[in-house]
């Protein structure tokens, strides 16, 4: 009978590992190429200059070469990444600006109109 609940444990803490994993690579993913950008639009620069520089030495495969080095890279982060915050065991839901994580959708947001100032304090 213990064994039995030691396997399911073990289970269910790998799943909960893997989950982890997964959730945490899509948000670097998303961190990367959204708050990212100008990081993006700099290794697009550098690849391209070093595209063209390589041409002349090997003509056949440099914007492959350097397209999949950028690629490779930024994929290699990622997943060190999130391994990283996984097995530190820093999980999603333990992190406040997860917020859609944990199924809430902000109850402390009030909308402000651009009207407010003038008619906010204004009684029907």
């Amino acid at each position: 009978m213990a064994l039995a609940e030691s396997r399911s444990l073990k289970s269910a803490y790998s799943l909960l590992t893997i989950k982890s994993f997964l959730i945490w690579t899509f948000t670097l993913t998303v961190c990367l190429l959204v708050i990212g950008f100008p990081l993006i639009v700099l290794m697009a620069t550098v690849g391209a200059l070093l595209a063209v520089t390589l041409q002349y030495v090997m003509p056949m495969s440099a914007v492959l070469l350097v397209a999949g080095g950028i690629i490779g890279a930024n994929l290699f982060v990622v997943m060190v990444g999130a391994a990283a915050l996984t097995l530190q065991g820093v999980h999603p839901q333990e992190v406040g600006w997860l917020r859609w994580l944990h199924g809430e959708e902000n109850p402390k947001h009030t909308s402000v109109y651009a009207s407010c100032p003038l008619t906010c304090d204004v009684d029907h």
